[in-house]
């Protein structure tokens, strides 16, 4: 390409400060350096992460920043080094990188990688060096990818190469929220066929984690959430009952208790919310009941009675969904493809970057599922 080499201007939303708007703006993205490939991010979504940083952690190191992490584009150009990728591809920027050489990567029980960002610098949610300026400031690049920009620069181990005809504005959803929701159950929970299962919070990842305990054969799937037009929702991706823990003077884990005999086999806590994680513990039968903490944050210490451990339940975490995500994100395109993953059911509204405020907005409210933002044209 013609822009290959050079330094791009392009435009970005860019988080000036935390709990404030995001600005619209002329950033300027320098080439790809060893090992990097600078891409056109054709759309991206919004999750709630993005929100988290810019209104709940507002860590003071973490700004300015360009957030977005849930992208697709086209690979403008690679740096020295690069031979996977080459441009033309279509490729989804990854927040989780696979280098494939660190003790992590080696490993079968874990999709974590002793490189990117989140190495050493998770609670800024960025590393210090950047390709990215702005009126001659730098700007940090939030979880290793920033796709709330027309350009970005992302190390080839965090880069995913997909099929041609996967369609960029769907399956930038599967550079997070999808990919961890789906994986959560089937990877890290690994439901078990006949069982029952509880997904607290039908946020777009709540959902994806609905979808793939029916994928993996659960036969009672019960969403529980306070927001009552869910409920239709849910049924899409295959929950059997809904529970609106506000209909209810008893706790939501009473509730459960009764409604199953005892408990959940597996429950996943989707919100991020501590209150939330105990609940859907306390929901997990004892004896064998696992239950995965899916929702994202950092603020606040979980707390539990010993004797619900002891007892025999699990309690365990899931980044990402479990997905290797160089090896996991291609294979949930092709599922998708394959009409085997609903990606379009999660789609609520289609804006462009310039909305983005907009979109973050309808976040705040719960008034959409996932939007997705039309960056560039392909």
């Amino acid at each position: 390409m013609a822009t290959a080499g050079k330094v791009i201007k392009c435009k970005a939303a860019v988080a000036w400060e935390p709990n404030k708007p995001l600005v619209m703006e002329e950033i300027e993205v320098a080439p790809p350096k060893a090992n990097e490939v600078r891409i056109k991010i054709v759309a991206t979504g919004v999750c709630h992460t993005d929100l988290y940083h810019l209104f709940e952690s507002m860590h003071k190191d973490g700004f300015p920043a360009v957030l977005g992490h849930e992208g697709a584009g086209i690979v403008e150009s690679v740096g020295p080094g690069v031979t996977e990728f080459k441009t033309g591809d279509k490729v989804i920027p990854l927040f989780i990188s696979q280098c494939r050489e660190c003790r992590f990567c080696k490993s079968p029980k874990t999709n974590q990688c002793e490189k990117g960002w989140a190495a050493d610098r998770y609670d800024v949610m960025s590393v210090e060096d950047s390709r990215f300026t702005c009126k001659g400031k730098k700007v940090l690049q939030f979880m290793g990818t920033s796709t709330f920009s027309e350009y970005t620069v992302v190390n080839q181990m965090a880069v995913a190469k997909i099929d041609p005809a996967a369609p960029l504005d769907k399956v930038c959803l599967l550079g997070c929220g999808i990919s961890t929701g789906y994986g959560a159950a089937v990877n890290t929970a690994k439901v078990e066929p006949g069982s029952t299962c509880a997904v607290f919070g039908l946020g777009a990842v709540g959902l994806a984690a609905v979808m793939g305990c029916k994928a993996a054969g659960a036969k009672r799937i019960i969403a529980v959430d306070i927001n009552p037009e869910k409920a239709e929702k849910a049924k899409v991706f295959g929950a059997t009952d809904f529970v609106n823990p506000k209909d209810h003077s008893k706790p939501i884990s009473q509730v459960l208790f009764e409604m199953t005999d005892g408990g959940v086999d597996f429950s996943l806590e989707c919100v991020g919310n501590v209150g939330v994680m105990r609940n859907a513990l306390e929901s997990c039968v004892k004896g064998w009941g696992v239950s995965v903490l899916v929702g994202w944050t950092d603020l606040y210490d979980v707390a539990a009675r010993p004797i619900q451990l002891i007892a025999g339940r699990t309690w365990k975490g899931s980044l990402f969904g479990g997905f290797k995500s160089k090896d996991g994100v291609p294979q949930m395109v092709k599922g998708y493809l394959d009409k085997k993953v609903k990606l379009d059911e999660f789609i609520t509204h289609n804006m462009t970057l310039a909305q983005v405020n907009d979109a973050i907005e309808l976040m705040k409210q719960g008034k959409c599922i996932r939007t997705v933002l039309s960056v560039s044209p392909q």
